[in-house]
């Protein structure tokens, strides 16, 4: 499987076993698979950024931030394949090409992806993060450095 940047994926259960961080969101959903993520292909890591249909509750999330911060950059509202999505951005984790289950198909059977606009709008975004990261100011759930880490050593 070619995995690329702007591509919607489905992650294995075996992931979540292996890395065992109670921040990370769950992989069910009343039997289905889930979330869907947004991926980030940067060399050997993949880079996950679930989205979720809770549209509703994500946007008081934003409204809360905004109110309090001026602004949000860790949750976005987009239109995704159709539909309005939260991009969860604060829940972003690295990941391997191996913990991969299978590519996010459209109805015509094709590998999802979403439109060229909202894939360069999120990678901005992400990189926001990661260089407030790299200044001290943690806005992501996750201990991506720790999981990080172990995707590392696993491909070692």
């Amino acid at each position: 499987m070619k995995i690329q940047t702007g591509y919607l994926y489905h992650i294995k259960d075996e992931f979540f076993n292996v890395v065992n961080d109670d921040k990370l969101m769950t992989n069910h959903e009343r039997g289905k698979k889930r979330p869907t993520y947004f991926t980030i292909k940067d060399r050997d890591i993949l880079w996950f950024i679930p989205l979720s249909s809770k549209v509703d509750k994500y946007k008081k999330i934003i409204d809360n931030k905004v109110k309090k911060y001026g602004r949000c950059d860790t949750i976005l509202i987009r239109e995704i394949l159709g539909k309005d999505s939260a991009i969860l951005l604060q829940n972003a984790f690295p990941t391997l090409e191996k913990y991969i289950d299978h590519a996010h198909l459209l109805d015509n059977g094709k590998p999802a992806k979403v439109v060229e606009s909202l894939k360069d709008e999120i990678l901005q975004n992400f990189k926001y993060l990661l260089k407030l990261k790299s200044k001290g100011i943690n806005l992501f759930f996750t201990d991506i450095d720790s999981i990080k880490e172990k995707m590392m050593e696993e491909l070692k």
